[in-house]
């Protein structure tokens, strides 16, 4: 089943990528997607903004659109397979992560850091979808994405394969530079009003807080798992080493 995806840099990600595209559909001329469509000869159609606003169901498509497959998850073994025999692994586990943005934003930050993968939750959350694609800037393409029914069994198996499982919390948690992360880490970030579930906690080998002291007592679900990774990719790969 196909389905369509919009944004300039989603598009022109997935041309320079050489995945497969059916068609293009443009409102306007953008000469450096135009030669990438025409050397791997796939159908231009012009169209106007009000067809491509009915095809993408948003009029956040900045003039294209492209047909392509749908979004594909993987096995969560195919996760923890794919992390190089040199490195821990870093898979991120979301618990009910809802708003689209979130797990868009979410996704290129975990394309950045180069960490191995991102676990969703089949129901009650975000699935990849075209604005999640766009949020992402193309990681959707490069990320690893595995959806799963249980996330607290999905926890107890990652621990079984080697991995430990830090949670965050707004209090009875440390601060998250207090750990060294030097093992395999399966970082859970809750949903974004209730955060972790009880079960979930229950799982959590560690859990860790980022210091508050303004006058807003959290930060956007997207914004601290960008904070924690690089943390993370601090401790691991410290400067002068």
């Amino acid at each position: 089943m196909a389905q369509y995806v919009y944004g300039k840099n989603v598009v022109k990600r997935l041309l320079e990528d050489n995945s497969k595209v059916y068609e293009i559909y443009m409102s306007s001329d953008d000469e450096s997607i135009i030669k990438l469509v025409k050397k791997q000869n796939i159908k231009i159609i012009k169209t106007d903004r009000k067809r491509l606003d009915k095809l993408s169901q948003n009029n956040n498509h900045q003039g294209i659109i492209a047909k392509i497959d749908e979004y594909k998850t993987v096995d969560l073994k195919e996760i923890v397979n794919s992390v190089p025999k040199d490195e821990y692994g870093l898979i991120v586990v979301l618990d009910e992560i809802e708003d689209p943005h979130n797990l868009g934003a979410i996704l290129r930050s975990v394309d950045c850091v180069g960490a191995h993968g991102v676990v969703i939750k089949k129901s009650n959350a975000a699935p990849l979808t075209p604005t999640v694609a766009k949020v992402s800037m193309g990681a959707i393409n490069t990320v690893k994405v595995s959806s799963v029914t249980n996330i607290s069994m999905t926890l107890k198996a990652l621990k079984e394969m080697g991995y430990w499982v830090v949670g965050t919390d707004i209090s009875n948690a440390q601060d998250y530079r207090s750990l060294k992360y030097d093992t395999n880490i399966a970082l859970v970030i809750g949903n974004e009003g209730r955060g972790i579930s009880t079960l979930v906690k229950k799982q959590c080998d560690f859990m860790v807080k980022l210091p508050m002291k303004g006058k807003i007592s959290s930060l956007n679900a997207s914004v601290a798992t960008g904070i924690l990774l690089y943390e993370i990719y601090n401790k691991r790969f410290p400067l002068g080493e």
